[in-house]
């Protein structure tokens, strides 16, 4: 994760690129309900989710010169209407989204969003995924998102300039037998 942005505009052509690839991740019952809203001026983004107040001591501005944000999107709703659908009524997933046990909607966003910083890196720019927390609303209203939508988070673009890692980058891996279990008998 870079954190820290130059302002050199990123060419024609790599943006829409990075969703194309994107798009193509994974999803439940191939719903393809992953959307992006680009903000190619991104004091925009800014103004919705970051007061005067705040700005003043935040502490990553080279993130805030990132000359793109990719608001990533998702549609529970579409889960829905498609888990609805004759060859997938059988599971009950249609009923609403308060049948589904596990939200895939945010499962395949973050499958989307991994494929995304991928592609960054191979495009050769830095990116910073982070959530909306407590202004999504303010974002899915300012920018004209259509209704039904939910923020997953924000991807910063840019080319990278010399970071500063976050404190969270020093913290060690779990070592591996921590985290593989095994589901065979001994």
């Amino acid at each position: 994760m870079c954190r820290n942005f130059l302002s050199d505009p990123i060419p024609d052509g790599v943006v829409p690129e990075l969703l194309d690839q994107a798009r193509r991740s994974p999803s439940a019952g191939n719903t393809q309900a992953v959307e992006f809203c680009v903000v190619s001026h991104p004091e925009r983004y800014w103004r919705l989710t970051l007061t005067p107040e705040r700005r003043a001591e935040f502490p990553w501005p080279g993130l805030l010169i990132a000359p793109v944000l990719l608001v990533v999107l998702t549609d529970p709703e579409r889960y829905v209407r498609r888990y609805g659908e004759t060859d997938k009524s059988h599971t009950g997933l249609g009923e609403g989204t308060d049948a589904w046990p596990v939200p895939y909607w945010w499962v395949d966003a973050g499958m989307a969003v991994h494929n995304l910083l991928l592609g960054a890196t191979a495009a050769g720019l830095g990116s910073c995924f982070f959530g909306a927390f407590e202004h999504e609303a303010a974002v899915i209203k300012g920018l004209g998102i259509p209704e039904g939508r939910r923020v997953v988070g924000t991807v910063a673009l840019g080319y990278p300039a010399e970071d500063r890692p976050s404190s969270s980058a020093a913290r060690p891996r779990r070592p591996l037998d921590e985290i593989i279990h095994y589901g065979d008998p001994p």
